[in-house]
């Protein structure tokens, strides 16, 4: 008999919910796909498990008789995975002040579904980090080039604000127009910065930046008044220094966020971790 595990979920759920669309909705498949999983498994096992002539699916004595085997099976399989699942760990890269509260969010839902641990990795550059395949998925703020093969999930934007040193000209204006950025002296992370001068067309650019490599040099810079610098609002709430102020920033392009992962590394689990995370309300 060729009887698969996702024909006996099938019918426990269908039997549980006495509906084909009910069990569609939970197992997240078409209900004609659905339908045809029952019937495979009908067809193989030559009995019929499952009433359709009345309004309401009901099982017929075999079917209900088959049930009681079918729970003791997946209970036991369940309880098999648990043990394994809690020893599975999905890394999750980032360069800088992962977003909140979806990162609590998604990790919360994730390990609660899957027994799974999320171990958070901060990297410089996570996109070379998964092409060295160091990490499992990885979250990257900004426009960039993802790696060949590489997935990319949208997830939101984040309004972006202006930093300056406490020192600065510009802490005498209540905002600054993007428009106006190049006037001034930017201050730019090269690997991992969501601003730099191909944010604007070529006759808007800043005409005086300064590269650095990382966001602690990057903030450091400005805060030694060398430069102003351009950051999602994220970090006005999530990284305080004594020595910058946050200028608000006006008609300035939103800055999405990403998660990139590889479809060929561990698909299963990264599946499970991109249905937690893309429900998920976004930072507000």
């Amino acid at each position: 008999m060729d009887v698969e595990l996702r024909h006996l979920r099938a019918f426990a759920s269908v039997a549980r919910h006495r509906s084909f669309s009910r069990a569609a909705e939970e197992l997240l498949i078409t209900q004609p796909a659905l339908s045809r999983t029952i019937a495979q498994l009908e067809g193989n096992l030559s009995v019929r498990l499952l009433d359709r002539s009345s309004r309401h699916v009901e099982l017929t004595d075999t079917g209900a008789e088959f049930l009681l085997h079918v729970e003791r099976v997946l209970a036991t399989l369940d309880q098999a995975l648990a043990v394994v699942s809690h020893r599975i760990t999905l890394r999750l890269g980032f360069s800088w002040l992962l977003p909140d509260p979806w990162t609590q969010q998604t990790v919360s839902r994730f390990e609660e579904a899957t027994g799974a641990t999320v171990a958070l990795t901060r990297t410089d550059d996570p996109l070379q980090a998964l092409r060295q395949r160091t990490l499992d998925i990885a979250v990257v703020r900004g426009e960039f080039d993802a790696p060949r093969g590489a997935r990319t999930v949208h997830l939101f934007d984040e309004p972006r604000i202006a930093v300056c040193s406490e020192h600065s000209d510009l802490t005498r204006f209540d905002h600054l127009d993007w428009t106006d950025v190049q006037h001034w002296t930017l201050v730019v992370n090269t690997v991992s910065g969501t601003t730099g001068p191909w944010s604007w067309p070529a006759d808007q650019r800043p005409d005086r930046i300064i590269e650095t490599t990382n966001y602690d040099e990057w903030l450091e810079t400005v805060a030694a008044n060398r430069g102003i610098g351009i950051v999602p609002e994220v970090a006005q709430r999530r990284s305080p220094h004594p020595a910058v102020r946050f200028v608000a920033l006006t008609n300035a392009p939103a800055s999405p966020v990403s998660l990139v992962h590889f479809p060929d590394a561990r698909r299963t689990l990264i599946r499970r971790f991109l249905e937690a995370a893309v429900p998920v309300t976004t930072p507000q």
